[in-house]
């Protein structure tokens, strides 16, 4: 008996959220790999995670982050 898709969706978000995240992730584990890095941004994040180990730049927090930008608006 087939379960139309739209059905399998609405029992599904009946799970409880344990439920469903553990079923996300085996799901995604399940899937073939799909990252690109067409625009070269994992290779951006990785020379920058790289730069903030080796010290040589300095990451803030969220909290120093919005509060640089809310003092830009004023």
């Amino acid at each position: 008996m087939a379960i139309a898709l739209n059905e399998l969706t609405s029992m599904l978000m009946n799970l409880p959220d344990k439920q469903r995240a553990q079923l996300v992730a085996n799901l995604l584990a399940s899937l073939p790999s799909v990252l690109t890095d067409q625009d070269e941004g994992i290779s951006e994040a990785l020379r920058r995670d790289a730069e903030i180990d080796d010290g040589s730049e300095q990451a803030i927090s969220l909290d120093d982050l919005d509060a640089a930008i809310n003092s830009r608006r004023r």
